[in-house]
Protein backbone atom coordinates (compact mmCIF):
# COMPACT_ATOMS: atom_id res chain seq x y z
CA UNK A 1 0.00 0.00 0.00
CA UNK A 2 1.50 3.33 -1.02
CA UNK A 3 1.15 6.59 0.92
CA UNK A 4 -1.74 7.83 -1.22
CA UNK A 5 -3.75 4.71 -0.35
CA UNK A 6 -3.24 4.93 3.41
CA UNK A 7 -6.17 6.44 5.36
CA UNK A 8 -5.50 9.98 6.60
CA UNK A 9 -4.27 10.14 10.18
CA UNK A 10 -6.93 11.65 12.49
CA UNK A 11 -5.92 15.08 13.66
CA UNK A 12 -4.59 15.25 17.20
CA UNK A 13 -4.80 18.01 19.84
CA UNK A 14 -1.07 18.51 19.31
CA UNK A 15 -1.80 19.51 15.69
CA UNK A 16 -3.64 22.63 16.85
CA UNK A 17 -1.31 25.62 16.50
CA UNK A 18 -0.59 27.58 19.66
CA UNK A 19 -2.04 31.01 20.33
CA UNK A 20 1.41 32.63 20.57
CA UNK A 21 2.47 31.17 17.24
CA UNK A 22 -0.73 32.28 15.52
CA UNK A 23 -0.40 35.83 16.83
CA UNK A 24 2.98 35.99 15.09
CA UNK A 25 1.69 34.64 11.79
CA UNK A 26 1.71 37.13 8.88
CA UNK A 27 -1.78 35.89 7.89
CA UNK A 28 -3.16 37.43 11.09
CA UNK A 29 -1.22 40.70 10.84
CA UNK A 30 -4.15 42.52 9.23
CA UNK A 31 -6.55 41.32 11.92
CA UNK A 32 -4.09 42.39 14.60
CA UNK A 33 -3.91 45.88 13.10
CA UNK A 34 -7.69 46.20 12.71
CA UNK A 35 -8.91 44.74 15.98
CA UNK A 36 -5.99 45.05 18.40
CA UNK A 37 -4.10 42.36 20.29
CA UNK A 38 -6.47 41.99 23.26
CA UNK A 39 -9.65 41.46 21.19
CA UNK A 40 -7.86 39.23 18.67
CA UNK A 41 -6.32 37.07 21.40
CA UNK A 42 -9.66 36.67 23.20
CA UNK A 43 -11.41 35.62 19.98
CA UNK A 44 -8.54 33.30 19.10
CA UNK A 45 -8.69 31.53 22.47
CA UNK A 46 -12.39 30.80 21.95
CA UNK A 47 -11.77 29.53 18.43
CA UNK A 48 -8.91 27.25 19.51
CA UNK A 49 -11.06 25.84 22.30
CA UNK A 50 -13.83 25.05 19.78
CA UNK A 51 -11.27 23.35 17.55
CA UNK A 52 -9.95 21.34 20.51
CA UNK A 53 -13.46 20.07 21.30
CA UNK A 54 -14.00 19.06 17.68
CA UNK A 55 -10.64 17.27 17.57
CA UNK A 56 -11.43 15.31 20.73
CA UNK A 57 -14.83 14.40 19.28
CA UNK A 58 -13.07 13.23 16.07
CA UNK A 59 -15.17 15.62 13.97
CA UNK A 60 -12.44 18.03 12.89
CA UNK A 61 -10.67 17.97 9.53
CA UNK A 62 -7.01 18.86 9.13
CA UNK A 63 -8.00 21.71 6.75
CA UNK A 64 -9.69 23.50 9.68
CA UNK A 65 -6.37 23.72 11.52
CA UNK A 66 -4.47 25.63 8.86
CA UNK A 67 -3.50 29.21 9.58
CA UNK A 68 -5.50 30.42 6.56
CA UNK A 69 -8.69 28.68 7.73
CA UNK A 70 -8.30 29.97 11.27
CA UNK A 71 -7.71 33.51 9.96
CA UNK A 72 -10.84 33.38 7.77
CA UNK A 73 -13.07 32.25 10.63
CA UNK A 74 -11.55 34.84 12.95
CA UNK A 75 -12.25 37.64 10.50
CA UNK A 76 -15.88 36.56 10.10
CA UNK A 77 -16.45 36.37 13.85
CA UNK A 78 -14.70 39.63 14.67
CA UNK A 79 -16.46 41.50 11.87
CA UNK A 80 -19.82 40.19 13.08
CA UNK A 81 -19.01 41.35 16.64
CA UNK A 82 -18.29 44.86 15.41
CA UNK A 83 -21.38 45.11 13.23
CA UNK A 84 -23.78 47.61 14.85
CA UNK A 85 -27.08 46.28 16.10
CA UNK A 86 -28.96 49.28 14.67
CA UNK A 87 -28.69 48.80 10.91
CA UNK A 88 -30.02 50.38 7.73
CA UNK A 89 -32.77 48.37 6.06
CA UNK A 90 -34.76 48.65 2.86
CA UNK A 91 -38.37 49.24 3.91
CA UNK A 92 -40.39 47.47 1.22
CA UNK A 93 -43.21 46.50 3.58
CA UNK A 94 -45.72 48.92 2.12
CA UNK A 95 -45.94 50.93 5.36
CA UNK A 96 -44.28 54.33 5.04
CA UNK A 97 -44.21 55.42 8.70
CA UNK A 98 -43.35 52.01 10.13
CA UNK A 99 -43.12 52.16 13.93
CA UNK A 100 -40.78 49.14 14.10
CA UNK A 101 -38.47 50.73 11.53
CA UNK A 102 -38.14 54.14 13.20
CA UNK A 103 -41.11 55.94 11.64
CA UNK A 104 -40.20 59.10 9.71
CA UNK A 105 -36.86 59.06 7.86
CA UNK A 106 -35.14 62.37 8.45
CA UNK A 107 -34.51 64.81 5.59
CA UNK A 108 -31.03 65.97 4.60
CA UNK A 109 -31.39 69.22 6.54
CA UNK A 110 -31.93 67.29 9.77
CA UNK A 111 -29.01 64.94 9.08
CA UNK A 112 -26.72 67.92 8.55
CA UNK A 113 -27.92 69.45 11.83
CA UNK A 114 -27.25 66.19 13.68
CA UNK A 115 -23.69 65.97 12.35
CA UNK A 116 -23.05 69.61 13.16
CA UNK A 117 -24.14 69.28 16.79
CA UNK A 118 -23.24 65.70 17.69
CA UNK A 119 -19.50 66.06 18.11
CA UNK A 120 -19.22 69.49 19.69
CA UNK A 121 -20.55 71.48 22.65
CA UNK A 122 -23.64 73.53 21.79
CA UNK A 123 -25.71 76.16 23.59
CA UNK A 124 -28.39 73.65 24.59
CA UNK A 125 -29.31 75.38 27.86
CA UNK A 126 -27.05 78.40 27.63
CA UNK A 127 -28.30 81.89 26.77
CA UNK A 128 -25.61 83.41 24.58
CA UNK A 129 -27.07 86.90 24.99
CA UNK A 130 -27.08 87.00 28.80
CA UNK A 131 -24.39 84.46 29.53
CA UNK A 132 -26.76 82.65 31.91
CA UNK A 133 -28.72 79.44 31.90
CA UNK A 134 -31.14 79.06 29.01
CA UNK A 135 -34.19 76.93 28.16
CA UNK A 136 -33.71 74.07 25.72
CA UNK A 137 -37.23 74.65 24.38
CA UNK A 138 -36.08 78.05 23.10
CA UNK A 139 -34.43 76.45 20.05
CA UNK A 140 -37.80 75.29 18.67
CA UNK A 141 -40.50 77.16 20.58
CA UNK A 142 -40.62 80.21 18.31
CA UNK A 143 -40.81 77.98 15.23
CA UNK A 144 -43.58 75.88 16.73
CA UNK A 145 -45.56 78.98 17.65
CA UNK A 146 -45.09 80.42 14.17
CA UNK A 147 -46.25 77.22 12.45
CA UNK A 148 -49.19 76.43 14.74
CA UNK A 149 -50.39 79.86 15.83
CA UNK A 150 -49.87 78.90 19.48
CA UNK A 151 -48.62 81.45 22.01
CA UNK A 152 -46.31 78.92 23.74
CA UNK A 153 -44.83 75.44 23.27
CA UNK A 154 -42.76 72.79 25.02
CA UNK A 155 -41.08 69.54 24.10
CA UNK A 156 -40.72 66.03 25.60
CA UNK A 157 -39.43 62.74 24.27
CA UNK A 158 -42.61 61.38 22.63
CA UNK A 159 -46.34 62.01 22.46
CA UNK A 160 -47.20 59.43 25.13
CA UNK A 161 -44.84 61.35 27.43
CA UNK A 162 -46.63 64.56 26.50
CA UNK A 163 -49.99 63.08 27.51
CA UNK A 164 -48.48 61.71 30.74
CA UNK A 165 -47.00 65.12 31.59
CA UNK A 166 -50.28 66.94 30.91
CA UNK A 167 -52.30 64.55 33.04
CA UNK A 168 -49.74 64.60 35.85
CA UNK A 169 -49.62 68.40 35.89
CA UNK A 170 -53.35 69.09 35.74
CA UNK A 171 -55.30 65.99 36.75
CA UNK A 172 -53.46 64.06 39.48
CA UNK A 173 -56.09 62.61 41.88
CA UNK A 174 -58.83 64.28 39.83
CA UNK A 175 -61.15 63.32 36.96
CA UNK A 176 -60.57 63.51 33.21
CA UNK A 177 -63.52 63.29 30.81
CA UNK A 178 -62.92 61.33 27.59
CA UNK A 179 -65.42 59.99 25.08
CA UNK A 180 -65.68 56.20 25.27
CA UNK A 181 -65.13 56.08 21.50
CA UNK A 182 -61.74 57.78 21.90
CA UNK A 183 -60.08 55.39 24.37
CA UNK A 184 -57.42 54.43 21.89
CA UNK A 185 -54.69 51.84 22.11
CA UNK A 186 -51.44 52.65 20.31
CA UNK A 187 -48.60 50.27 19.41
CA UNK A 188 -47.32 47.84 22.00
CA UNK A 189 -50.70 47.63 23.82
CA UNK A 190 -50.15 51.13 25.25
CA UNK A 191 -53.58 52.52 26.12
CA UNK A 192 -54.99 55.90 27.14
CA UNK A 193 -56.53 54.42 30.33
CA UNK A 194 -53.10 53.06 31.31
CA UNK A 195 -51.55 56.51 30.97
CA UNK A 196 -54.39 57.92 33.06
CA UNK A 197 -53.68 55.49 35.89
CA UNK A 198 -49.93 56.14 35.73
CA UNK A 199 -50.57 59.87 36.04
CA UNK A 200 -52.84 59.34 39.03
CA UNK A 201 -55.89 60.64 37.16
CA UNK A 202 -59.33 59.07 37.23
CA UNK A 203 -60.79 58.36 33.81
CA UNK A 204 -64.45 59.27 33.34
CA UNK A 205 -65.82 57.61 30.21
CA UNK A 206 -68.38 59.77 28.43
CA UNK A 207 -71.07 58.59 26.01
CA UNK A 208 -70.93 55.26 24.18
CA UNK A 209 -68.46 53.67 21.78
CA UNK A 210 -70.18 55.00 18.68
CA UNK A 211 -72.17 58.02 19.92
CA UNK A 212 -71.22 60.82 22.30
CA UNK A 213 -73.17 64.06 22.74
CA UNK A 214 -72.46 67.37 24.48
CA UNK A 215 -75.05 66.48 27.12
CA UNK A 216 -72.94 63.43 28.05
CA UNK A 217 -70.06 65.72 28.98
CA UNK A 218 -72.36 68.10 30.86
CA UNK A 219 -73.82 65.28 32.97
CA UNK A 220 -70.39 63.84 33.75
CA UNK A 221 -68.87 67.08 35.07
CA UNK A 222 -68.37 67.27 38.85
CA UNK A 223 -66.40 69.34 41.33
CA UNK A 224 -63.54 66.84 40.90
CA UNK A 225 -63.29 67.32 37.13
CA UNK A 226 -59.84 68.54 36.09
CA UNK A 227 -59.98 68.73 32.31
CA UNK A 228 -61.78 67.61 29.17
CA UNK A 229 -59.76 65.59 26.69
CA UNK A 230 -60.30 64.88 23.00
CA UNK A 231 -58.23 62.03 21.56
CA UNK A 232 -57.92 61.92 17.79
CA UNK A 233 -58.69 58.38 16.67
CA UNK A 234 -55.82 58.37 14.21
CA UNK A 235 -55.27 54.59 14.13
CA UNK A 236 -58.86 53.44 13.55
CA UNK A 237 -62.21 54.73 12.32
CA UNK A 238 -65.73 54.10 13.62
CA UNK A 239 -68.23 54.14 10.79
CA UNK A 240 -72.00 53.82 10.55
CA UNK A 241 -74.38 55.07 13.24
CA UNK A 242 -71.96 57.50 14.91
CA UNK A 243 -71.94 60.89 16.55
CA UNK A 244 -69.21 62.91 18.23
CA UNK A 245 -68.72 66.32 19.77
CA UNK A 246 -66.56 68.72 17.79
CA UNK A 247 -63.98 70.86 19.56
CA UNK A 248 -65.88 74.00 18.57
CA UNK A 249 -68.91 72.68 20.47
CA UNK A 250 -66.97 71.37 23.45
CA UNK A 251 -64.82 74.49 23.94
CA UNK A 252 -67.60 76.77 25.34
CA UNK A 253 -68.44 74.10 27.93
CA UNK A 254 -64.83 73.77 29.10
CA UNK A 255 -64.38 77.56 29.23
CA UNK A 256 -67.64 77.99 31.12
CA UNK A 257 -66.45 75.55 33.78
CA UNK A 258 -62.90 76.95 33.85
CA UNK A 259 -61.39 73.62 32.77
CA UNK A 260 -58.63 73.14 30.17
CA UNK A 261 -59.63 71.44 26.92
CA UNK A 262 -56.80 69.17 25.76
CA UNK A 263 -56.55 67.65 22.28
CA UNK A 264 -54.25 64.69 21.63
CA UNK A 265 -53.68 64.71 17.87
CA UNK A 266 -51.31 61.74 17.86
CA UNK A 267 -49.76 61.89 14.41
CA UNK A 268 -50.40 65.65 14.18
CA UNK A 269 -49.70 67.34 10.87
CA UNK A 270 -48.54 70.95 10.54
CA UNK A 271 -49.96 71.47 7.05
CA UNK A 272 -53.14 70.64 5.17
CA UNK A 273 -52.19 67.44 3.35
CA UNK A 274 -54.88 68.08 0.74
CA UNK A 275 -52.46 70.50 -0.90
CA UNK A 276 -50.41 67.41 -1.85
CA UNK A 277 -53.46 65.34 -2.90
CA UNK A 278 -53.40 63.39 0.37
CA UNK A 279 -56.36 62.90 2.73
CA UNK A 280 -56.90 65.70 5.21
CA UNK A 281 -55.60 65.24 8.75
CA UNK A 282 -56.43 67.79 11.49
CA UNK A 283 -53.55 70.23 11.95
CA UNK A 284 -52.35 71.74 15.20
CA UNK A 285 -53.32 75.23 13.98
CA UNK A 286 -56.88 74.12 13.16
CA UNK A 287 -57.22 72.38 16.51
CA UNK A 288 -56.12 75.44 18.47
CA UNK A 289 -58.42 77.67 16.42
CA UNK A 290 -61.30 75.31 17.22
CA UNK A 291 -60.87 76.03 20.92
CA UNK A 292 -58.33 73.59 22.35
CA UNK A 293 -56.22 75.03 25.17
CA UNK A 294 -53.43 72.48 24.74
CA UNK A 295 -52.60 70.34 21.71
CA UNK A 296 -50.05 67.53 21.76
CA UNK A 297 -48.69 65.47 18.87
CA UNK A 298 -45.72 63.41 17.67
CA UNK A 299 -42.63 64.71 15.94
CA UNK A 300 -41.79 61.53 14.02
CA UNK A 301 -45.02 60.81 12.18
CA UNK A 302 -46.67 63.11 9.63
CA UNK A 303 -44.48 66.00 10.79
CA UNK A 304 -41.51 64.07 9.37
CA UNK A 305 -39.01 64.79 12.15
CA UNK A 306 -37.30 62.96 15.02
CA UNK A 307 -39.06 61.21 17.88
CA UNK A 308 -40.52 63.91 20.10
CA UNK A 309 -43.71 64.87 21.89
CA UNK A 310 -44.79 68.44 21.16
CA UNK A 311 -47.24 70.44 23.26
CA UNK A 312 -48.54 73.82 22.09
CA UNK A 313 -51.14 76.10 23.64
CA UNK A 314 -51.88 78.66 26.33
CA UNK A 315 -48.93 80.43 27.94
CA UNK A 316 -50.04 79.76 31.53
CA UNK A 317 -50.64 76.06 30.90
CA UNK A 318 -47.33 75.56 29.08
CA UNK A 319 -45.56 77.33 31.96
CA UNK A 320 -47.04 74.84 34.43
CA UNK A 321 -45.86 71.95 32.27
CA UNK A 322 -42.34 73.35 32.15
CA UNK A 323 -42.21 73.65 35.94
CA UNK A 324 -43.50 70.15 36.64
CA UNK A 325 -40.85 67.81 38.16
CA UNK A 326 -41.69 65.05 35.68
CA UNK A 327 -40.66 67.19 32.72
CA UNK A 328 -36.95 66.77 33.51
CA UNK A 329 -37.32 63.00 33.27
CA UNK A 330 -39.11 63.36 29.91
CA UNK A 331 -36.92 66.04 28.33
CA UNK A 332 -35.11 65.55 25.02
CA UNK A 333 -31.41 65.88 24.29
CA UNK A 334 -29.54 68.10 21.91
CA UNK A 335 -29.71 65.78 18.90
CA UNK A 336 -33.54 65.52 18.63
CA UNK A 337 -33.76 69.27 19.19
CA UNK A 338 -31.22 69.94 16.44
CA UNK A 339 -33.05 67.66 14.03
CA UNK A 340 -36.48 69.06 14.91
CA UNK A 341 -35.35 72.66 14.47
CA UNK A 342 -34.05 71.82 10.99
CA UNK A 343 -37.27 70.02 10.02
CA UNK A 344 -39.51 72.80 11.31
CA UNK A 345 -37.52 75.35 9.33
CA UNK A 346 -38.44 73.49 6.12
CA UNK A 347 -42.10 74.31 6.73
CA UNK A 348 -41.35 78.01 6.23
CA UNK A 349 -41.06 77.26 2.51
CA UNK A 350 -44.17 75.14 1.86
CA UNK A 351 -43.80 75.28 -1.93
CA UNK A 352 -40.60 73.19 -1.62
CA UNK A 353 -41.74 70.96 1.23
CA UNK A 354 -42.72 68.09 -1.07
CA UNK A 355 -39.16 67.69 -2.33
CA UNK A 356 -37.26 68.54 0.87
CA UNK A 357 -39.24 66.62 3.52
CA UNK A 358 -38.52 62.91 3.08
CA UNK A 359 -41.80 61.73 4.61
CA UNK A 360 -43.91 63.93 2.35
CA UNK A 361 -41.83 62.95 -0.68
CA UNK A 362 -42.44 59.24 -0.01
CA UNK A 363 -46.14 59.75 0.66
CA UNK A 364 -46.63 61.67 -2.60
CA UNK A 365 -44.59 59.48 -4.98
CA UNK A 366 -46.74 58.99 -8.09
CA UNK A 367 -47.84 55.41 -8.70
CA UNK A 368 -46.68 55.74 -12.32
CA UNK A 369 -43.12 56.49 -11.18
CA UNK A 370 -43.16 53.51 -8.81
CA UNK A 371 -44.47 51.27 -11.62
CA UNK A 372 -41.61 52.41 -13.86
CA UNK A 373 -39.16 51.60 -11.07
CA UNK A 374 -40.66 48.12 -10.65
CA UNK A 375 -40.16 47.42 -14.35
CA UNK A 376 -36.55 48.64 -14.16
CA UNK A 377 -35.78 46.24 -11.31
CA UNK A 378 -37.72 43.24 -12.58
CA UNK A 379 -34.99 41.68 -14.73
CA UNK A 380 -32.25 42.11 -12.09
CA UNK A 381 -34.34 40.48 -9.36
CA UNK A 382 -35.42 37.64 -11.64
CA UNK A 383 -31.82 36.99 -12.65
CA UNK A 384 -30.72 36.87 -9.01
CA UNK A 385 -33.43 34.35 -8.12
CA UNK A 386 -32.82 32.09 -11.08
CA UNK A 387 -35.37 29.46 -12.03
CA UNK A 388 -36.70 28.66 -8.55
CA UNK A 389 -39.08 31.62 -8.41
CA UNK A 390 -41.05 33.82 -10.75
CA UNK A 391 -40.98 37.61 -10.34
CA UNK A 392 -43.69 39.94 -11.56
CA UNK A 393 -45.05 43.43 -10.97
CA UNK A 394 -48.45 44.38 -9.61
CA UNK A 395 -50.42 47.37 -8.45
CA UNK A 396 -50.78 47.44 -4.65
CA UNK A 397 -51.84 49.86 -1.93
CA UNK A 398 -49.34 51.27 0.56
CA UNK A 399 -50.44 52.50 3.96
CA UNK A 400 -49.21 55.60 5.77
CA UNK A 401 -48.61 53.83 9.09
CA UNK A 402 -48.00 54.78 12.73
CA UNK A 403 -51.71 55.34 13.25
CA UNK A 404 -51.93 58.10 10.64
CA UNK A 405 -54.98 58.05 8.33
CA UNK A 406 -55.64 54.34 8.97
CA UNK A 407 -58.36 53.82 6.35
CA UNK A 408 -56.64 55.81 3.58
CA UNK A 409 -54.36 53.91 1.19
CA UNK A 410 -51.78 55.08 -1.35
CA UNK A 411 -51.69 53.53 -4.85
CA UNK A 412 -48.30 51.90 -5.34
CA UNK A 413 -46.47 49.14 -7.22
CA UNK A 414 -44.64 46.07 -5.98
CA UNK A 415 -42.49 43.22 -7.14
CA UNK A 416 -44.20 39.95 -6.24
CA UNK A 417 -42.20 36.75 -6.02
CA UNK A 418 -43.87 33.35 -6.30
CA UNK A 419 -42.26 29.94 -5.95
CA UNK A 420 -42.43 27.89 -9.15
CA UNK A 421 -44.52 24.81 -8.54
CA UNK A 422 -47.94 23.97 -7.21
CA UNK A 423 -49.57 27.10 -5.77
CA UNK A 424 -49.94 26.97 -2.01
CA UNK A 425 -47.91 23.77 -1.63
CA UNK A 426 -45.86 23.27 1.50
CA UNK A 427 -42.66 23.24 -0.53
CA UNK A 428 -43.56 26.54 -2.21
CA UNK A 429 -44.40 28.22 1.10
CA UNK A 430 -41.19 26.92 2.58
CA UNK A 431 -39.19 28.30 -0.32
CA UNK A 432 -40.78 31.73 0.07
CA UNK A 433 -40.15 31.72 3.83
CA UNK A 434 -36.53 30.78 3.17
CA UNK A 435 -36.26 33.59 0.63
CA UNK A 436 -37.80 36.08 3.05
CA UNK A 437 -35.18 35.09 5.67
CA UNK A 438 -32.42 35.39 3.05
CA UNK A 439 -33.56 38.91 2.28
CA UNK A 440 -33.31 39.82 5.96
CA UNK A 441 -29.76 38.41 6.05
CA UNK A 442 -28.45 40.68 3.26
CA UNK A 443 -25.79 43.31 4.09
CA UNK A 444 -28.59 45.87 4.07
CA UNK A 445 -31.63 43.77 5.01
CA UNK A 446 -34.62 43.92 2.69
CA UNK A 447 -37.98 43.77 4.45
CA UNK A 448 -41.06 42.77 2.49
CA UNK A 449 -44.25 40.93 3.41
CA UNK A 450 -45.61 37.44 2.78
CA UNK A 451 -49.23 37.29 1.58
CA UNK A 452 -51.32 35.33 -0.91
CA UNK A 453 -48.60 32.73 -1.58
CA UNK A 454 -46.14 35.42 -2.63
CA UNK A 455 -43.41 37.63 -1.23
CA UNK A 456 -44.29 41.27 -1.91
CA UNK A 457 -41.74 44.09 -2.17
CA UNK A 458 -43.65 47.39 -2.23
CA UNK A 459 -41.31 49.92 -3.84
CA UNK A 460 -42.89 53.14 -2.54
CA UNK A 461 -40.05 53.67 -0.03
CA UNK A 462 -37.20 52.62 -2.34
CA UNK A 463 -35.89 55.99 -3.49
CA UNK A 464 -34.27 56.03 -6.94
CA UNK A 465 -30.83 56.94 -5.56
CA UNK A 466 -30.91 53.72 -3.46
CA UNK A 467 -31.52 51.46 -6.45
CA UNK A 468 -27.78 50.85 -7.21
CA UNK A 469 -27.15 49.56 -3.67
CA UNK A 470 -30.29 47.42 -3.81
CA UNK A 471 -29.23 45.87 -7.12
CA UNK A 472 -25.55 45.47 -6.15
CA UNK A 473 -26.32 43.31 -3.14
CA UNK A 474 -28.48 40.93 -5.14
CA UNK A 475 -25.23 39.02 -5.72
CA UNK A 476 -25.33 38.11 -2.01
CA UNK A 477 -28.88 36.82 -2.34
CA UNK A 478 -28.74 33.08 -1.77
CA UNK A 479 -32.03 31.24 -2.10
Amino acid sequence: MNDSQRPARPVQPSDIPSLDRLLREPALAGLLANFGRAELAAALRLQLERLRRRVLAVTAASAELTTAAIARELEERLSARQRPSLREVFNLTGTVLHTNLGRAPLPDAALEALLRCAGTPVNLEYDLASGGRGDRDAHVEALLCELTGAPAATLVNNNAAAVLLILSAFAARREVLVSRGELVEIGGTFRIPDIMRQAGARLIEVGTTNRTRLSDYELALTARSALLMKVHTSNYAIQGFTEGVALEVLAPLSRGRGLPLVADLGSGSLVDLKEWALPHEPTARETLAAGADLVCFSGDKLLGGPQAGIVVGRVDLIARLKKHPLRRALRVGKLPIAALEAVLALYRTPERLGERLTTLRLLTRPAAAIEEQARRLLASVQQALGETCEVGTAAVNSQIGSGALPVDLLPSYALHIRAIGKAGSGRGRGRLSHLERALRALPRPVLGRLADNALWLDLRCLEPEDEPQFIAQLGHWHT
